[in-house]
């Protein structure tokens, strides 16, 4: 299984908390990858942190192993022009360049997650899903649904649907096929014949657009298939049959209207507003680590 995280130094924490959720409930080989940079205000992720996280895989599973790489170059050759001065840093666009960086474009998929997912499950079955001419699957966005949509042909076939944007000559089908970005599937090979990365990159440098990142894909991912909503649950309380819980922001309107922000490595919020305690044996394990990123 091949894990993805994007992101600076900062993200050290929330990266701890994820891997850790993800080794608590899968014991198999797994290859984490993260993918950093240096520029200008962004300090990257740092050797140390990886080096660190790296020997706590290899304890579940010796052939597991985390990689950090540094793109750098990568980022800089194809800069997101358009999108640079927006609320969310340079790293959230880091996904977008994962064609052009070789010990990733190799692979035959892997499974993207932002620094604030904690795993709740088995992800087998969600990363075997059959990804045959599709380049990437996931979840609605559960803002963004109700108010973008590509446009596409919408197949039912049981508690999933494959999407082709492409596809628009019944247009009585159309239904919600925004997805969140935090937790994506890529079908490389896939991505790569169709140049779904290089387009979404150029797309971001000369569009402006708000949450560019996920924007971009979602308007140059042409085939997609739509997983359940327990693989990417971002409400913030998980559900029963939850699997990936997203601690994405959430907006609040009463008694007024603001936006909650609370991420898994800060306990005492995740225990104050959101009352979860569902995971405190892993922030328990957290708070003994995290002096060693």
């Amino acid at each position: 299984m091949n894990i993805l995280y994007c992101g600076d130094k900062g993200i050290a924490r929330g990266a701890l908390v994820s891997i850790l959720s993800i080794l608590k409930h899968n014991h198999g080989e797994i290859h984490f990858y993260i993918i950093t940079i240096n520029y200008k205000d962004t300090v990257a992720f740092t050797e140390k942190s990886a080096q660190f996280l790296d020997g706590l895989v290899k304890n579940t599973n010796p052939k597991s192993f985390v990689k950090l790489i540094d793109a750098t170059k990568v980022f800089v050759e194809n800069l997101p022009k358009k999108n640079m001065g927006s609320y969310f840093t340079p790293c959230s666009m880091l996904r977008l360049y994962i064609d052009k960086v070789p010990e990733i474009a190799k692979l035959d998929r892997v499974l993207y997650l932002d620094y604030d997912v904690v795993c709740r499950g088995d992800l087998s079955e969600f990363y075997n899903t059959d990804l045959d001419g599709i380049e990437a699957a996931g979840v609605l966005d559960i803002y963004g649904r109700r108010w973008y949509k590509y446009h596409g042909l919408l197949k039912r076939k049981n508690d999933t649907a494959v999407v082709d944007v492409r596809d628009k000559k019944d247009f009585s089908f159309l239904k919600q096929d925004y997805m969140n970005s935090g937790v994506l599937l890529f079908n490389m090979p896939e991505c790569i014949k169709t140049k779904m990365f290089e387009r979404a990159a150029a797309l971001c440098a000369e569009k402006r657009m708000m949450l560019a990142d996920q924007a971009a894909l979602n308007k140059c991912i042409n085939k997609r298939k739509l997983m359940p909503r327990k693989y990417n649950e971002q409400d913030e309380r998980p559900r029963n049959d939850t699997v990936l819980h997203h601690f994405s922001n959430n907006f609040k309107f009463f008694p007024y209207f603001k936006v909650q922000k609370v991420k898994p490595f800060d306990i005492e919020r995740v225990h104050s507003v959101l009352k979860i305690t569902e995971y405190d044996d892993i922030l328990e394990e957290y708070s003994k680590l995290k002096e060693n990123l």
